[in-house]
């Protein structure tokens, strides 16, 4: 199968990056492949996707900004940042004003120093951060000593807020486009806005659109290629 160098991919919900890995030696009966930036599980959208040679090219790509569309659910914090860990806080009445919300995005533009997931990859000590808030789940201890790092937000555009019924409550949803520069957590982000409103929030869904001048409209589904 003829495949250029770099594969641009649209990665769904519910599978992890290696995952997708796994489907196209699958789909395509090749088998080198390597991927520039890792989706979360409940993450989809751009994926860039290193074929045969062209693995070689990942290196100068990790580092490209991205864009994302993130949906924050304001008024719960959750252990993970996003809708799969288990909820920390939980508020029902949320009062917000769109104006009060374009005020704290436009203030995220620059360089932010945040705190970083727990269920983060980043290793303190030698070990994953993901890796060690799991084990402390198992006994049920919760990890709150989690690294800081400066975060780069170069846009943060709101698209809309609503309210949805989510696990039968009515929930306040942003919905917000941000351009961010690499190693930026968009978990961290959401949970930041909340914070500025007065509020618990967490990521409640996340759709990367853009990495450098990739953009996801140029992408292939995995369904694309036929299974051999």
């Amino acid at each position: 199968m003829d495949l250029p160098r770099v594969l641009l991919i649209d990665k769904p919900t519910g599978i992890t990056s290696f995952d997708v890995i796994r489907q196209l030696r699958r789909r395509t009966g090749l088998k080198k492949f390597g991927h520039a930036s890792t989706l979360d599980p409940n993450a989809s959208g751009l994926m860039l996707i290193g074929v045969g040679e062209g693995t070689k090219d990942l290196t100068g790509l990790i580092k490209l900004d991205k864009e994302y569309l993130a949906e924050i659910l304001v008024g719960e914090s959750r252990t993970t940042g996003d809708m799969e860990g288990e909820v920390i806080d939980s508020v029902e009445d949320v009062q917000i004003a769109e104006n009060n919300v374009q005020k704290i995005l436009h203030q995220l533009i620059g360089v932010n120093t945040l705190p970083v997931s727990a269920y983060s990859a980043i290793k303190r000590d030698g070990v994953k951060m993901y890796d060690r808030a799991r084990a402390a789940a198992k006994i049920g201890e919760v990890v709150t000593d989690v690294p800081f790092r400066d975060m780069k937000v170069y846009e943060a555009e709101l698209l809309d807020i609503y309210e949805k019924n989510i696990n039968e409550l009515n929930r306040i949803l942003i919905q917000v486009r941000f351009k961010v520069g690499s190693g930026t957590y968009i978990r961290s982000l959401a949970e930041e806005v909340g914070r500025q409103l007065g509020y618990p929030a967490v990521l409640y869904s996340l759709r990367r659109t853009q990495i450098g001048d990739f953009r996801i409209e140029k992408a292939r589904t995995l369904e694309s290629f036929s299974a051999k």
